[in-house]
């Protein structure tokens, strides 16, 4: 028997890092990383979730077949993360075939399971450094560990080829990079939204949406701006938590109104998915991710797509979406997409689901997963074996 059908028959030792923990209630990778787990401990691979606690961690316990162990993150502000990751790395230390940390923030500390003999991979995710809530100190910082991740791990993961294309391109002599796409689910039946949306006194299919957090980055700002220029009569619905806290926020909530509606935060998947299924049309602002998890699970839903023109978005969204790159742009998206007749609607939802299905499915994310853990994991015993 080989070393690699060795491997496979036992079941490999993965431990995931860098998220808050399932099952997932947060962002894009918590929910990546419950349906990579889950996904992996069915087909029979022995799989560790890190998961944050506030106080003294409690005991391990089971999440569908999945271990999920809790570490403290202390409440040290910014760096409290980077504590958390850290205490992460050190307890996976040992006892695992793969340790793969998503985020790039604490890569100086992914030497320490290398240094048991275990792989590490470490998934770079989109531009982080690029990101607006960062100081100047911690920009600086995020473009060093960007680099650092290139020598740290064994191999580096990218869900979008925009970004690996570029990894490979700034650091061609670090560690290889594999691209390995985000998923999302399609509904499996049409969702009747109406009892939902009158929670916020919607009407199907006559509402702009945005879900989104409240950053630049993310072009919310340019996005009510554009709908004024627009000037149609669907209102424009912002999902996501703006509060005053700082400038651009505070911009944000001085432009709200009938027509202008910020609903928070909304962590049920079944009332988020309505609001999607709802919508008249999905603006989406994203412009420093990857992968963004947010437009696949509006293409998944079905929506007419407006979008950010970047790489990141057209690589994604291809030719289901219209793009714009300012508040005028966007104005006359809104009014090319309320304008198209019912039948070439349906055609760009089909098309949308056609994208997820052929190309962004979660068991097609999670055999690729599979098929390079176990190739890597193989290797790595073979080359210990040689030693």
């Amino acid at each position: 028997m080989s070393l690699q059908t060795a491997t496979a028959t036992s079941g490999l030792r993965v431990a995931i890092l860098g998220t808050r923990g399932i099952p997932a209630g947060y962002g894009g990778f918590e929910t990546f990383a419950e349906q990579l787990a889950t996904r992996l401990a069915a087909r029979g691979h022995r799989i560790t979730v890190y998961a944050e606690a506030d106080g003294a961690p409690p005991a391990d316990r089971q999440y569908r077949g999945v271990r999920v162990r809790y570490r403290r993150r202390p409440h040290w502000g910014p760096a409290a993360t980077l504590a958390y990751d850290c205490a992460c790395l050190w307890d996976a230390r040992r006892g695992y075939d793969l340790v793969y940390m998503l985020g790039y923030g604490a890569a100086w500390a992914c030497w320490w399971p290398r240094l048991f003999g275990a792989p590490v991979w470490i998934n770079v995710d989109g531009l982080e450094w690029a990101r607006s809530k960062w100081g100047r100190m911690a920009r600086s910082y995020l473009r060093v560990m960007e680099w650092v991740a290139s020598w740290a791990a064994t191999r580096v993961i990218a869900d979008a080829q925009a970004i690996a294309e570029r990894f490979r391109r700034l650091y061609p002599r670090g560690a290889p990079c594999s691209f390995i796409a985000y998923g999302a689910e399609v509904p499996t039946a049409p969702l009747v939204p109406s009892p939902v949306l009158s929670r916020w006194n919607l009407r199907a299919g006559e509402y702009v949406l945005v879900v989104a957090r409240p950053e630049p980055e993310n072009h919310v700002l340019e996005i009510v701006e554009g709908h004024a220029l627009w000037g149609g009569r669907w209102p424009l619905v912002v999902v996501g938590n703006v509060q005053p806290n700082n400038p651009y926020q505070k911009r944000l909530l001085a432009l709200a109104s009938d027509r202008v509606r910020f609903i928070g935060g909304v962590y049920d998947v079944r009332h988020l998915t309505a609001l999607r299924m709802g919508a008249g049309c999905h603006v989406h602002g994203h412009s420093v991710g990857g992968t963004n998890p947010s437009l696949l699970e509006a293409l998944a839903c079905g929506n007419l797509l407006v979008a950010h023109d970047n790489p990141f978005n057209r690589e994604v969204a291809r030719d289901a979406a219209q793009y714009f790159e300012n508040s005028q742009q966007l104005a006359a998206a809104l009014a090319r997409v309320s304008a198209l007749p019912i039948a070439a609607r349906k055609s760009m939802a089909e098309r949308a689901r056609e994208i997820v299905t052929e190309n962004y499915t979660w068991e097609s994310t999670t055999a690729q997963y599979e098929a390079l853990m176990q190739s890597e994991c193989a290797q790595a015993i073979a080359d210990a074996l040689r030693q």
